[in-house]
C-alpha cells in the first residue's frame, strides 16, 4: 500500500507528458535561479526592473562674479615684473574719418584698444561700431550725450545715459563707464557699479585733445607710461589726425619696449 499525506513525495512529473517536460525542466533550473538571485544577478519576483539611465554629465562649477567697485580704475592688476600690458583707450567717438585710421593702425601692429563711445555718435555711424566689435576691441560706456554737467542730472536721465552704449552693442560685452570729460561725483560711480560698469579712468594722459602736436603727444605717453598704465587718447570730438601720428610712432616704440596692449570690456 502506498503512503499519503504530509510525508508522502509528491509523483516526479513524467517527462513523456509536456507538462512533465516543463515542470521538470523548471525544477532542473531552480539552483541555477538561486544562485543568480544571490548575487543580484536577477531581480526578485515584484522588483520593477527599469533600464539604467545614463548619469548626467558633470555641472561645471560657476564663474567667480566679476568685482565691480565704486573705485575709478586707472591702471589694470599685473601679475608681476614682466607683465608689461597696457591699455589704450580712445574717447568721444566713433568718429568716420579718424575711428577707422586708429583701427587700421591697432590692426596692423597686432594691437588691441578700448572705444569709449558716445551713444549719439554710434546711433551716426553703425557701420563703424560694426568694424570695431568684428575687429575684437574693446567697448567701453562712455554716455549717450557727452553731457559732461551729467552728474547734475536727475537718477533717471543719468541711468538711461549710463546704460545706453551697452544696449546698442547687444551681444558684445560692456563692462566699464567713463564719465564724461572724466567729471566724476559719487552719483555717477553708483550708477556705473549698478548698472555692472567699473568706471575707469586713466593713468596717462597726453592732453591730445588740445592738439599740442604729435611729437609732444609721444613724448608725454613715454614719460608717463607704466605697466598695467590705462591711456587716454581720442578718435573722436574734433580732428584727430595729431593722436593718428602720434600713433604711428607710440605702437612700435611699445613693441620694442616689450609693452603689450589689452583692451578692457
Amino acid at each position: 500500500m502506498r503512503r499519503t499525506g504530509l510525508l508522502s513525495r509528491p509523483a516526479r512529473p513524467d517527462p513523456r507528458t509536456r507538462e512533465g517536460l516543463f515542470r521538470g525542466a523548471a525544477a532542473d533550473r531552480v539552483p541555477a535561479l538561486l544562485a543568480a538571485l544571490a548575487l543580484g544577478l536577477i531581480a526578485p519576483l515584484g522588483t520593477q526592473v527599469t533600464e539604467h539611465e545614463p548619469a548626467p554629465p558633470p555641472v561645471a562649477a560657476p564663474a567667480p562674479a566679476r568685482i565691480v567697485t565704486p573705485v575709478v580704475l586707472t591702471d589694470i592688476p599685473i601679475a608681476g615684473p614682466q607683465d608689461r600690458r597696457v591699455v589704450l583707450t580712445f574717447d568721444d567717438g566713433p568718429d568716420p574719418t579718424w575711428t577707422p585710421q586708429v583701427l587700421d593702425l591697432l590692426i596692423a601692429h597686432g594691437a588691441t584698444g578700448t572705444f569709449c563711445m558716445v551713444g549719439e555718435q554710434m546711433a551716426k555711424h553703425p557701420d563703424v561700431v560694426a568694424r570695431v566689435v568684428n575687429a575684437g576691441m574693446g567697448i567701453c560706456a562712455h554716455s549717450r550725450t557727452h553731457d559732461e554737467q551729467l552728474a547734475e542730472k536727475d537718477p533717471a536721465t543719468i541711468a538711461a545715459e549710463v546704460a545706453d552704449v551697452g544696449n546698442r552693442v547687444p551681444g558684445t560685452p560692456v563692462t566699464t563707464f567713463r564719465a564724461p570729460g572724466g567729471n566724476w561725483r559719487p552719483n555717477l560711480l553708483d550708477a556705473g557699479v549698478s548698472h555692472g560698469l567699473q568706471p575707469l579712468g586713466w593713468a596717462v594722459d597726453p592732453r591730445d585733445w588740445k592738439k599740442p602736436g604729435a611729437a609732444q603727444i609721444v613724448a608725454a605717453v613715454q614719460q608717463q607710461i607704466h605697466p598695467g598704465a590705462v591711456i587716454l587718447l581720442h578718435d573722436g570730438g574734433g580732428t584727430r589726425a595729431q593722436t593718428v601720428e602720434a600713433l604711428r610712432t607710440l605702437l612700435p616704440w611699445l613693441e620694442a619696449q616689450g609693452y603689450t596692449t589689452a583692451a578692457v570690456n
